[in-house]
């Protein structure tokens, strides 16, 4: 009986590893072409990968937690009729490599969307799965030396729905499968997690000659950089290092904005416009009148690059962290559209249902830090990027109209900008551009 081996494919964006969630299936399943077999969890994002081969699992290679490298062994199928079982559909993809791909699901009405370029308003996003090709047939290896302890077997997995239960457990070291849960069916809630790690954490402390970790004490936790985390941790340390970057900032008065806002949406209530969203044309407006601030520094090329298109990254916190989900070609988009690319792009973000390929290649960043409740911030710029907006709070503020003093809503932007592209002279212009467009939201048209 012949077996094939599907390795972790190239995931694209520079990724070299990825971190296995959670095994779909069980040595001694029978699966299908495409059937997702395990979830892994890249710097960028959890995806579903899919196996290109058909037939008995017969080995799993890596346990929940561990780290698997690309190129290296995942799982290891035979065929259930002696013989080897290609992909459907004629020529296979290049191995490795992934591609968007739609496929209708009977009756649900769900689009299906897997890595690569382009998408359409309006489509159900779930979460991104792999279109891979077989890899190479391999010699048959005997069955019996896919020993449990040397692949790594997974047992049978417990019940959890939730991705921060999986989390919380790997970030407290606990194992699932010894949990009880208190939701319905036996699910394992968060407060479960929360629970098990409290008690861990109390028997630790009632044994006063257990040994400590060194450089921790009784009762610290302890997390791991690792993932979507220690990605973050890795660009933000590069991006200090690398970049001169000065802040410059303005209070400016946004109630003209906020009246512009709720007259749009009063004549077009089917098509809703956000602050985000607003913001975000009058950056477009700044970045067409200086683009030097729309651009990067190639340090090993000794050059600026100024970009012809805005790739507009919108900073977004979810559960696994700070992303940038990036909405492309953002200038070729009516204020309409762009309101509704935000608003799709953010959501999958919190959900977590982007690929990868739109969490990178942004040009420019916008950050609206006010939603945290905060006035200012000299954030870190989104290395390769050279500049990024950040918007606070609006709040009720005194202030001067007309010689008179009135109440207003007033806001702070900042301008975090690398002193390499440009100097206080452009960000100055670009910050008072975008601070006068905000108080005057007619100044957008004349611009155009």
């Amino acid at each position: 009986m012949s077996e094939r081996v599907f390795l972790l494919p190239d995931l694209g964006e520079g990724l070299t590893e990825a971190e296995i969630v959670e095994w779909r299936v069980a040595v001694g399943d029978t699966v299908t072409v495409d059937q997702s077999v395990v979830e892994v969890e890249t710097a960028k994002a959890v995806v579903d990968v899919p196996c290109p081969y058909a037939g008995r699992v017969v080995a799993l290679h890596g346990a929940p937690g561990e780290v698997r490298p690309v190129g290296q062994p995942l799982i290891t199928v035979a065929a259930l009729d002696g013989g080897a079982a290609p992909a459907p559909g004629g020529a296979p993809e290049p191995a490795g490599h992934a591609t968007y791909r739609e496929e209708e699901r009977a009756g649900s009405g769900n689009v299906l969307i897997g890595y690569g370029t382009g998408h359409g308003p309006g489509r159900r996003r779930r979460r991104p799965r792999l279109a891979v090709a077989p890899e190479p047939v391999a010699d048959a290896a005997p069955a019996a030396s896919a020993t449990p302890a040397a692949v790594g077997v997974a047992t049978a997995a417990p019940l959890v729905i939730s991705p921060i239960v999986r989390r919380l457990a790997r970030e407290h070291g606990l194992d699932l499968a010894t949990l009880a849960g208190t939701g319905p069916g036996g699910v394992v809630r968060r407060a479960d997690v929360e629970a098990a790690a409290a008690a861990a954490r109390g028997r630790l402390a009632a044994v006063p000659d257990h040994p400590e970790p060194a450089g921790t004490g009784a009762g610290d936790l302890v997390i791991p950089l690792t993932g979507i985390r220690k990605a973050i941790a890795d660009k933000l340390s590069r991006s200090r290092r690398e970049i001169p970057e000065v802040t410059i900032w303005v209070d400016v008065d946004a109630t003209a904005l906020l009246e512009t806002r709720a007259a749009i949406n009063a004549a077009r209530p089917e098509q809703p416009v956000s602050i985000l969203a607003l913001l975000a044309r009058i950056c477009l407006s700044g970045l067409r009148r200086y683009p030097q601030l729309n651009a990067r520094v190639d340090t090993e090329a000794q050059r600026i690059v100024q970009s012809a298109a805005v790739h507009l990254g919108i900073a977004a916190q979810t559960d696994r962290g700070l992303v940038v989900p990036v909405v492309r070609d953002a200038q070729r988009l009516t204020t309409a559209e762009l309101a509704a690319e935000l608003a799709e792009t953010t959501t999958a973000a919190r959900a977590g249902t982007l690929p990868p390929a739109r969490l990178t290649g942004g040009t420019f960043t916008l950050n609206n830090y006010g939603v945290f409740g905060v006035d200012g911030s000299t954030p870190i710029i989104n290395h390769p990027e050279a500049a990024l907006l950040g918007v606070g709070r609006i709040v009720d503020k005194p202030w001067v109209v007309d010689g008179q003093l009135a109440v207003r809503k007033v806001t702070q932007l900042s301008l975090t900008f690398d002193h390499r592209v440009c100097d206080g002279g452009v960000a100055g212009g670009f910050l008072r551009h975008v601070a006068d467009c905000v108080e005057q939201p007619a100044l957008l048209i004349a611009a155009v």
